[in-house]
């Protein structure tokens, strides 16, 4: 790299836009979609999808509920030309779905396109040409005026050709490619040559489409040049103004919810940000972004999982584990305070029944509208807390700890984990927790215990290994618990207080389990204890024992 940049590169200059107007503006409403996941995004594949790949990516499309796709570029090659009649002759499109397609400014092109549409009922043809200086310099040698002739002569044969596709409901798109390096004054000049050779009305409007071909500067730039756009081009009121935002800066969905800020109506872009080097914007983003402001999004991303699934095997992809909504990690917490936060934020939405407005801590929305589960939620490594700890135990196996015993679990389990060098599951720290208490039957392990009496006074029996000696114990006390400690200290056992006792059951049915939590006292050691049984007494004798051995360990 270079130690001074300046000599190499150049900021992007600015828009001259001293009022602009797109910062205090809301979205309240979301724009038209159009999926380009069959043509930009197919064309930036490795190994481009095939037909029937194509018509289950275009099938999850429709579900999702787009209106608009773009399906390719028929001129382009075989393939492409296919899957358009494919689509048209099997009546695989519905009645309210517009498919796109994309053509250059040549004439044969234009011909194979409209060849590639008889018999379909709603068409979007997109016409475009390159128009930024460097492709003016470099890829063409045209002057503007040449760039411009360029896309009158697209846009006349276009013209020329709809009486071919009279039957069917057409709309025209025109992009001056490579839009954001573009100076505005020659992307309105060149926009609206075509306007005038399309001639739109307010009842028969184009879509003009300012794209965001290659990032070259920050997304206010961006919506500064949109904005400049909306309020410049002639005929406003007979246009959609669209985008198409890249991500080259690793800010495309930032760009285009700027520009829809800036006037922008309607949106190109692709699942999951697929498309040519970083990708396209990432449509699904951008949609649940406004579901989680309380807009309706307009499609329907509640099974996500599924529809990543379809994705990769389509496309051969694979969604980045911290992709937005979508990736495997995004409803993750590693941290401690995280996990903690989000227990209890769960936990007061589920006590509210669900009826106030979402506001769970560092969840922006709840799984389980696009079809995740808060079992997902929670993960734990060496980085983890007690919250999530916690919360793993209780919702996998109704293992509800007392909050006191969350913080002496905590470091145990943390101490495990940090051991293994990785993540754990659910099933393994149960395995720590079971090891930890309710297996723990050293020195003290119970054999026999036998409860007799009522109502405030209470008398037991107990057969105990301690150290391997058998001990046959008795007590007394108000209570099964008061009466086996008066039993273990006529044993000679440690004198100790149970300061606090919890249990629940843990299944239900005849033979239901349940689970008792003591906590023990000795001078100024704390200790919990667990124990596990179909008698809650004896779960709690259990429970006792394992806290005396780790009192006494």
């Amino acid at each position: 790299m270079f130690s001074d940049p300046t000599q190499k590169y150049s900021a992007f200059p600015s828009v001259p836009l001293f009022d602009r107007r797109w910062p205090n503006q809301t979205i309240t409403n979301a724009p038209i979609w159009c999926s380009v996941d069959l043509r930009d995004g197919n064309q930036s594949l490795p190994v481009p999808m095939n037909i029937s790949q194509k018509l289950e990516m275009f099938q999850a499309l429709v579900r999702c509920g787009f209106k608009e796709i773009e399906v390719g570029f028929p001129s382009a090659s075989n393939t492409e030309f296919e899957f358009n009649r494919r689509l048209i002759e099997e009546n695989r499109i519905p009645d309210d779905v517009a498919i796109q397609v994309l053509v250059q400014a040549r004439e044969d092109l234009i011909e194979r396109t409209i060849d590639s549409l008889r018999g379909a009922k709603n068409v979007i043809i997109h016409l475009y040409n390159s128009t930024s200086p460097a492709q003016r310099r470099v890829v063409f040698n045209m002057s503007k005026g040449e760039i411009i002739k360029v896309a009158i002569r697209g846009a006349t044969w276009i013209q020329e050709r709809l009486p071919e596709l009279k039957s069917a409901n057409v709309r025209l798109q025109y992009s001056p490619e490579s839009f954001s390096a573009t100076e505005v004054k020659f992307a309105k000049e060149i926009c609206e040559a075509v306007i005038d050779v399309w001639k739109p009305s307010p009842d028969r409007k184009i879509i003009v489409n300012l794209p965001d071909t290659v990032e070259v500067a920050m997304p206010n730039v961006y919506a500064d040049q949109i904005e400049w756009m909306n309020r410049h081009l002639k005929d406003r009121d007979s246009l959609i103004l669209s985008v198409h935002t890249h991500n080259d800066r690793g800010t495309g969905v930032a760009a285009t919810e700027l520009a829809m800020l800036a006037g922008a109506e309607r949106v190109e872009g692709t699942l999951f940000g697929n498309g040519e080097r970083t990708g396209n914007l990432d449509i699904v983003a951008v949609a649940l972004n406004l579901y989680a402001h309380g807009v309706d999004p307009k499609l329907d991303f509640s099974n996500i999982n599924q529809l990543r699934e379809i994705y990769e095997r389509c496309t051969g992809m694979l969604v980045p584990p911290r992709q937005p909504y979508a990736g495997e990690l995004v409803f993750t917490a590693f941290s401690g305070s995280h996990q903690d936060a989000i227990k209890k934020g769960l936990h007061e939405w589920a006590n509210n029944g669900g009826t106030q407005r979402w506001d769970v801590p560092y969840l922006t929305i709840d799984p389980a509208d696009i079809g995740r589960e808060y079992r997902e939620v929670i993960r734990v490594n060496s980085q983890s807390g007690k919250g999530g700890i916690a919360y793993l135990l209780e919702n996998e196996f109704g293992i509800e700890l007392p909050k006191d015993m969350q913080r002496e679990f905590g470091p145990v389990a943390n101490d495990e984990v940090d051991r293994l060098g990785r993540e754990v599951t659910a099933g393994e720290l149960k395995e720590m927790f079971w090891r930890e208490y309710i297996l723990r039957d050293a020195p003290w392990k119970l054999i026999d215990f036998h409860l007799d009496g009522d109502t405030g006074r209470f008398g037991c029996s107990a057969s105990v290994l301690r150290h391997s000696e058998l001990l046959e114990l008795s007590g007394q006390g108000n209570g099964p618990i008061a009466a086996f400690v008066a039993a273990l200290e006529s044993a000679s056992a440690p004198p100790f207080q149970v300061s606090d006792y919890r249990e629940h059951a843990l299944s239900s049915g005849s033979d239901a389990q349940a689970i008792a939590y003591i906590r023990v006292i000795k001078g100024g050691a704390t200790r919990w204890g667990a124990g596990v049984d179909t008698n809650i007494e004896l779960a709690s004798i259990r429970a006792v024992l394992s806290a005396l051995n780790r009192l006494e360990c």
